[in-house]
């Protein structure tokens, strides 16, 4: 039921389809770039290709799986999902949320008209090369109109998100129909995300005025000086806490599609909840772990690597409610269930990485490596990646009336599970030999562990190949899915979503 707003033809299931299709064409532009680093470092040298086109594609790489897949992937599961679970008939502000979306379209051919311009051939215009953190003086002094392109990209997606956020707040808060304390972990999560967003975003709109004010107007707020750890102080105040942002909902994912195949309920629901709101307070007193290397002072080191070793206790709660969940359940392994169990085993590996990299005298010796390259992909396109494998699977049928066929479903997850764990494992053992990370080349005797990295992004890409044909299948061919797809409603868990 969609209630008047306007605009009757906008409702919290568009909304997610909008969402979910470009964040599916985002992810898989941001995948061919990662697909040609791949191939590119099969051998140690170069080739045919540059330095400067290598760096092209892990910036672009880098800002498109954040930005353009992994926000808006995250925000349409968020409105599949959000208003039956509060039981609300929709959207607080469907309109709104229409508007913030279609920000992100020319957000994205802003960010990527660097590589748009290099491949229709337009003079002047060149794939930005000075990596995704965008750190001046590159970033101010580059001659390339496509920074002030990327520059006005990332401020509408800043203005997007904020009104994205907005809207989902505002949904939980006026449209809720359960009382808060039978409101889901996923709700939860979503809600914290939001108010995170609603902090963060606007700092990344402030500190994107001031390079496009140097590039433009030669102000100098971030030339000379302390003027680069002015960028990096704002930048990864920022920049954390968004990892945060991308991590809670697949969090709450996961807490989500566990207990219903596990036959059981959540265990710890109020501490699953509580740690939510944890993380997202802790998040944002941590940004300074990533500058390290940058000459602050022993007691500031100190402190950062307090709070960044104190954020991983309530992320260390949920994966124990996990666990205990799990512990004598009558699991079924079900495409949704693979993925997310998979999706903990990542978090696991990626958190340890993690925690190491909290403690100073280690994150100085590794921060520059291949180490913090497999860290983060092992959360990213581990964890987060597979638990919004597990909503999108889980969820499909409240959005589309239709079910993802099962066998290639678990060939996808399977697929997808092995791929990350051969390329990033490989990546692991290159960075604990110290490997720097951003090297277009390297010695040859690292060429044996690249490759098999490489092959494992390949059997990523098989993996996505067979979920894409799935879908084709199933929008086409798929026949409608039962009132209860998972045969959920004489189990323990709650089943609000499908009523």
């Amino acid at each position: 039921m969609t209630r008047s707003t306007g605009r009757p033809n906008v409702d919290h299931r568009r909304l997610a389809r909008w969402h979910l299709a470009l964040a599916l064409v985002m992810g898989l532009w941001g995948g061919l770039d990662a697909l040609f680093l791949r191939t590119a470092l099969v051998t140690p040298t170069l080739g045919r290709l540059t330095a400067e086109t290598y760096n092209a594609f892990f910036t672009t790489h880098g800002l498109t799986m954040l930005f353009l897949f992994a926000l808006p992937a995250i925000w349409g599961v968020a409105y599949v999902a959000v208003p039956p679970l509060i039981e609300a008939d929709d959207v607080a502000a469907p309109t709104l949320g229409a508007v913030a979306f279609w920000l992100q379209v020319p957000a994205a051919l802003s960010i990527r008209a660097g590589t748009i311009g290099g491949i229709l051939g337009v003079a002047g215009l060149e794939p930005v090369a000075s990596g995704w953190t965008l750190y001046p003086p590159l970033s101010v002094l580059s001659a390339n109109p496509a920074v002030d392109a990327l520059l006005a990209g990332l401020a509408l997606v800043a203005v997007g998100t904020t009104l994205t956020a907005w809207t989902l707040l505002r949904t939980i808060l006026r449209e809720r129909e359960v009382r808060w304390l039978e409101v889901d972990t996923f709700t939860w999560t979503v809600l914290t995300a939001a108010v995170m967003s609603l902090l963060a975003f606007p700092v990344l709109a402030t500190t994107v005025a001031l390079v496009l004010a140097d590039r433009t107007l030669a102000t100098g707020f971030l030339l000379g000086g302390g003027g680069p750890l002015v960028w990096q102080h704002l930048f990864w105040f920022f920049a954390h806490p968004l990892v945060y942002i991308v991590v809670l909902p697949p969090m709450g994912i996961v807490s989500h599609v566990l207990p219903r195949f596990a036959g059981r309920q959540l265990f710890g629901h109020r501490s699953s909840v509580y740690s939510t709101l944890a993380i997202g307070v802790v998040s944002f007193t941590v940004w300074a772990h990533h500058m390290f290397v940058t000459g602050m002072s022993l007691p500031v080191r100190t402190v950062f690597m307090l709070t960044t070793l104190a954020v991983a206790l309530p992320s260390s709660a949920k994966l124990c409610t996990w666990l205990v969940t799990l512990w004598g359940g009558s699991i079924r392994y079900t495409a949704p269930m693979v993925a997310s169990l998979a999706a903990v085993g990542f978090f696991v590996v990626g958190g340890v990485t993690g925690v190491f990299l909290a403690a100073v005298p280690i994150n100085v010796r590794y921060t520059g490596t291949y180490y913090v390259v497999a860290h983060f992909h092992l959360l990213l396109a581990g964890f987060v990646a597979l638990a919004l494998v597990a909503g999108v699977y889980y969820w499909f049928p409240l959005l589309t009336g239709r079910r993802l066929e099962p066998g290639l479903a678990r060939l996808h997850v399977w697929l997808t599970v092995v791929g990350v764990a051969v390329t990033f494992g490989a990546l692991l053992l290159v960075g604990l030999a110290q490997l720097p990370r951003r090297v277009a080349t390297y010695p040859a005797a690292y060429a044996p562990l690249h490759q098999l990295a490489t092959v494992g992004a390949y059997v990523i890409a098989a993996g996505q190949a067979i979920f894409l044909a799935n879908l084709a299948r199933s929008l086409w061919l798929g026949g409608p899915d039962p009132d209860d797809p998972w045969a959920l409603e004489s189990g323990p868990s709650h089943t609000r979503e499908w009523k």
